[in-house]
């Protein structure tokens, strides 16, 4: 479980002491339901990160719920644009899709539709990841949706990363979109569901 989560922890598992020690039965059971979701949802489990150079393995956990081809300037000459959903009750920390430099971090402000939306990606509030690996560049698009209104990136412009390595989160149901170059070839369809830092997006040829 991941830090973050301890600061909705204590105070839910405060409420439920303090109401059993008054005799509120039904209201510390439903704290400690609550602290019991707040665990859950904040859980950071091992991953096993497959050996390969030329791999990019999935940031995130969820449902793939688009796979599209870019124009020139989105992609930098075009490439392949992936999108995966993410549900309250999957793993909510994003992983580095590639080992590389973290070339930039940029937050924009946005709207929060619903994250399932083809338009969360344009005008919803995300961090925009450029990383630049030995093979090229992948950018990650951490984007917040209607229910999870924060999007938390714990690194830095210039930080060096290692693939899979846990890099942020989003609260509460959100998207996470991959943006690959045209030299990458895709290895998920839609529909799929995968694994963030195990499961394989693609890889360079």
């Amino acid at each position: 479980m991941i830090k973050d989560a301890y600061r909705f922890l204590i105070p839910l598992l405060a409420l439920a002491v303090v109401a059993a020690s008054l005799r509120f039965w039904a209201l510390s059971a439903l704290g400690l339901l609550l602290a019991a979701f707040v665990g859950c949802f904040f859980r950071n489990p091992m991953r096993k990160i497959p050996e390969g150079g030329n791999l990019v393995v999935s940031p995130a956990d969820g449902r793939v719920v688009k796979v599209s081809g870019l124009s020139a300037a989105e992609g930098e000459g075009g490439g392949h644009g992936i999108s995966i959903f993410l549900n309250v009750f999957d793993v909510h920390v994003n992983r580095a899709p590639i080992g590389g430099r973290l070339e930039k971090l940029e937050y924009k402000r946005g709207k929060f539709k619903v994250a399932y939306d083809e338009r969360a990606s344009q005008v919803n509030e995300q961090n925009v990841l450029t990383i630049l690996g030995e093979s090229g560049r992948v950018v990650v698009k951490q984007i917040a949706g209607i229910i999870a209104r924060r999007v938390v990136c714990w690194k830095k412009a210039g930080h060096m990363l290692e693939r899979g390595e846990v890099i942020g989160l989003i609260r509460f149901g959100s998207r996470v979109d991959v943006l690959l170059p045209k030299e990458v070839t895709v290895r998920v369809k839609v529909g799929d569901r995968v694994r963030g830092g195990s499961s394989i997006l693609g890889e360079w040829t």
